[in-house]
């Protein structure tokens, strides 16, 4: 699970800027928070983001991706660390920031690095205990990597340390070198963060088409149930020959597995699956959505007839469902989770997601929005509720609600926050020779011009 991530000089974070799932002293909806027994700490299962645009927002999901990639990926030998720095104020010579603290089979650690584009500058793990905290390592700038006593005696280690590129993070380099002392925390990483932005698609549609598929009852019915109008996504059989482009790459098809699955995901929003079964004869499968007229009788969609808000219910779904499993400990992160969608639909989603919350849950849902529909003490805490918003030197400053100290349970907060009392609303300048009213006043009230 997350409990904290803080970005310091990166894209539009200029000073250190602290994003916190601990929960406050608030005593809202309890039952449905995340309790650690060992640290006694509940932590909060979900986490919305407003602001106006431009406010920092996706900067903020920005950060997230790059140090996911920077940790998964790693670098290329003598290749630049592509770090954005906060360019308006000097800064863009100063190192860049990012710590995580995390919780990885109930234990917490913090882990973080500074860098630039030429090197990492500092990298650190610390096991956090309950009353006190461990160092397990530190690398210094001069790239010379300092371990605690349980780790200070393990020549891998500082044949790894020592073998550490410039632009690499150590905790990469030991994965690739197959040492497991820290691969929890790198997987992680590369498992239970999963970060989605506005046009991610969810390509394995496999696992909610075919006969077997894990997700196909539990997709469908939400499907129905979120009045999408579709009845089912399912699948139709073709030629392997008439696959679009499938001249250019038969050679691709060619090579695939033998029992393995392949999707392909076109620009025109067509969707096939081929399947290897048998290590010789392929089989192509187009999706298709089917609805049900007036008389209940199923009819057959060409899947890209579907609207903008269908398709993105259908890429959102797994991410749900999978969230509201009891097993789940991934970390979902979604950029313009309303995009397409519609905010009682938006509501259902989150309310579903939330009903499967407990104290035993793991699974959490950090989401940036733009509907005010959401800004609702009926759906969420106080301190589930952040607002971004830019200060006077284009900074993006983030802001729990439960910072304010007069917002009392029964507040609508809402109303507060269109007047602007937490920020985190666009400020729209209307100067002489632009404004509404006199663009209005021209035009009349239907919008035409008066003669």
């Amino acid at each position: 699970m997350l409990v904290s991530f803080s970005v310091t000089n990166f894209l539009s974070f200029k000073d250190k800027t602290v994003f916190s799932m601990e929960k406050t002293a608030e005593r809202q909806k309890k039952p449905r928070l995340p309790y650690i027994e060992s640290y006694d700490i509940n932590l909060l299962p979900i986490a919305s983001i407003y602001g106006g645009n431009a406010s920092g927002k996706s900067n903020f999901v920005k950060a997230l991706r790059f140090a996911q990639n920077i940790i998964v990926r790693g670098m290329q030998i003598d290749e630049l660390i592509p770090v954005e720095p906060f360019l308006l104020d000097g800064l863009s010579s100063k190192s860049s920031e990012f710590v995580f603290v995390i919780s990885v089979d109930d234990h917490i650690y913090e882990y973080g690095f500074k860098i630039n584009k030429h090197s990492i500058v500092e990298e650190w793990l610390i096991k956090i205990l309950k009353t006190t905290e461990s160092e397990v390592f530190r690398r210094n700038h001069n790239n010379v990597v300092n371990f605690n006593s349980k780790y200070s005696s393990s020549q891998r280690l500082k044949y790894a340390a020592e073998g550490t590129r410039k632009n690499q993070l150590f905790l990469t380099n030991t994965v690739s070198q197959n040492i497991k002392d820290f691969e929890n925390i790198y997987y992680w990483f590369k498992n239970r963060l999963v970060i989605l932005e506005p046009h991610t698609k969810f390509h394995a549609y496999n696992e909610f088409t075919a006969e077997k598929a894990p997700l196909k009852d539990l997709v469908n019915s939400a499907l129905q149930g979120l009045d999408t109008g579709v009845q089912r996504i399912g699948e139709e059989s073709i030629p392997l020959d008439s696959v679009p482009h499938y001249s250019k790459i038969k050679e691709e098809i060619e090579k695939i597995p033998a029992k393995s699955v392949t999707n392909l995901d076109l620009p025109n929003g067509e969707k096939y699956v081929l399947y290897n079964k048998n290590g010789e004869d392929i089989e192509a499968v187009k999706i298709v959505s089917y609805h049900s007229n007036s008389s209940g009788v199923e009819k057959k969609f060409d899947f890209t007839k579907e609207s903008d808000g269908t398709k993105r219910v259908i890429d959102l779904l797994p991410a749900f469902i999978e969230s509201s499993q009891a097993d789940s400990g991934k970390v979902y992160i979604i950029d313009e989770l309303d995009r397409s969608l519609h905010s009682l639909l938006v509501k259902r989603l989150l309310q579903t997601y939330l009903n499967s919350c407990s104290k035993d849950s793991r699974s959490q849902l950090i989401f940036t929005t733009h509907d005010l529909m959401l800004i609702d003490q009926n759906l969420l805490r106080r301190d589930e509720m952040w607002v971004m918003e830019r200060d006077k030197e284009e900074a993006s400053k983030l802001y729990s609600i439960s910072d304010y100290k007069d917002v009392r349970n029964d507040k609508d907060i809402r109303k507060s926050y269109i007047q602007g009392r937490f920020g985190g609303v666009p400020r729209i300048l209307l100067v002489d020779s632009f404004s509404i009213d006199s663009l209005w006043n021209e035009k009349g009230e239907d919008g035409n011009n008066e003669e």
